[in-house]
């Protein structure tokens, strides 16, 4: 996400640490190629003009123009301020209040409500809450039965609605379902359209009215850019919305809706979509979206992605075995699907601080399939081979190949890297109490 604005402000900010002083006049013009940048990530224009104003403020003062590090100190301004234009501090979901508590979702066609519904009861799940899909929307077809499924993946119960209820008798009726199932949170996933129209908003606040959902939540398509944020005013404007949700921050967003949603309304982004799986879902946090943008990393994203795919329990395993040298190619398959449960390998990288900055990895896309193809090879052994894999001669290797669908390069390939690895981890154990204490600490294995 935001690949190009992170690019444009890493070029500007490099060209003014390559001046070594900072003077007004070229502050003015790093200024105006951030204006340029904002636009083009489709930033409101009065949202980009106020922040260059704002930063411009700043920038000018005996902050920047008398520090030892004065390219150092505007690009900490500049964090400074894309944190507060969106929004300063993380703004959770409403958790306390009577219960079930009614989260209603809303928005237009297409921008992902649905599937969101969803993605919103898994999160709420992981939080030890209880939630309840209701259905309310009876229009788009197979809605109802899309909200079904999905309930079913995910364990969550869903109210069993039809396409010729009334939606306010839907919530209604849900009321009593979500007592009955012992859920605490109720999620109604309304109607949407292709546009804003009266017939929509009227029904929305019919049901606003006889509801009263301790959330109202506005779901968004990233992608859309300014398109998003005069949605997002019209339903404000209309229900008064608590949050908003933005879907599809994985894809070719350019940044516009996130840097601009909370300045134009006021709403606060609490949620953030970040890829297709159900448990793609992530709270929004400001700070660490900023350090993002600016090429900076997030490690905390990183280590709380990392806390929810290993189980501890495991791991405490895992880091007995390097320290007895126990690593085995069974391990090394284990470790890959932990990996793989934290999310892209793209997303992985560019959350390391400095990593997003390189050349060499901006032009290196990592191969999700690999991960893929190396599990495969692994599976293809047998328990004996992954456990002992130096009796894997040639004509295992060929059967390892055909099972896997491989090659018998690829299967060389994988047992070179894995002995290497070993090779390694072993002269890490040797280097003494300190290499011991890193193996201790399970520091994550360069796969």
């Amino acid at each position: 996400m935001f690949e190009s604005l992170t690019e444009k402000f890493s070029r500007t900010f490099k060209r003014l640490r390559g001046q070594g002083k900072l003077s007004e006049s070229n502050i003015k013009e790093a200024l105006r190629e951030v204006r340029l940048a904002l636009l083009e990530a489709d930033v409101h224009y009065k949202v980009a003009k106020t922040f260059v104003a704002d930063l411009g403020q700043r920038a000018v003062g005996t902050e920047v123009l008398e520090s030892l590090t004065p390219g150092q100190q505007l690009v900490k301004i500049v964090n400074d301020e894309l944190t507060r234009l969106m929004g300063g501090t993380n703004v959770g979901l409403e958790l306390t209040g009577r219960t079930p508590l009614i989260y209603m979702l809303v928005g237009l066609q297409g921008s992902g409500k649905t599937t969101t519904a969803g993605k919103v009861a898994l999160y709420l799940r992981e939080l030890n809450r209880h939630p309840c899909l209701v259905p309310a929307d009876v229009y788009r077809p197979a809605a109802i039965d899309q909200l079904r499924i999905l309930g079913a993946q995910i364990g969550v119960p869903v109210y069993p609605a039809t396409t010729d209820m009334d939606p306010v008798d839907i919530g209604v009726g849900a009321l009593g379902f979500a007592s009955q199932q012992g859920c605490d949170v109720i999620i109604v996933d309304t109607a949407g359209r292709l546009h804003i129209d009266a017939e929509l908003m009227a029904e929305l606040q019919r049901l606003k009215a006889r509801l009263q959902p301790r959330e109202i939540l506005l779901v968004a398509d990233a992608m859309t850019g300014q398109d998003a944020v005069q949605v997002a005013e019209s339903f404000n404007q209309a229900l008064g919305l608590t949050g908003v949700i933005l879907t599809k921050m994985d894809g070719d967003a350019r940044g516009g809706a996130a840097l601009s949603i909370r300045n134009v309304t006021g709403t606060p982004i609490k949620l953030v979509g970040v890829g297709e799986r159900l448990d793609a879902l992530e709270a929004f946090y400001p700070e660490r979206m900023a350090s993002r943008i600016l090429g900076m990393g997030d490690m905390l994203s990183l280590i709380e992605k990392a806390q929810k795919a290993f189980d501890e329990k495991e791991a405490l395993k895992f880091q007995e075995k390097l320290v007895k040298d126990e690593f085995s190619l069974e391990d090394f398959r284990d470790q890959l699907r932990q990996i793989k449960k934290m999310g892209s390998l793209e997303e992985i990288l560019s959350m390391i601080p400095g990593l997003g900055q390189m050349k060499q990895l901006k032009q290196f896309k990592p191969d999700e399939q690999e991960l893929v193809r190396t599990e495969a090879i692994i599976n293809s052994m047998t328990p004996e081979e992954r456990r002992n894999y130096p009796i894997i001669n040639a004509s295992r290797r060929r059967r390892i190949a055909k099972g896997s669908g491989t090659s018998v390069q690829e299967v060389n390939k994988l047992l070179k890297s894995y002995d290497q690895m070993r090779k390694m981890l072993r002269n890490l154990k040797k280097g003494g109490k300190g290499g011991r204490h890193l193996l201790r600490r399970g520091l994550p294995l360069p796969f």
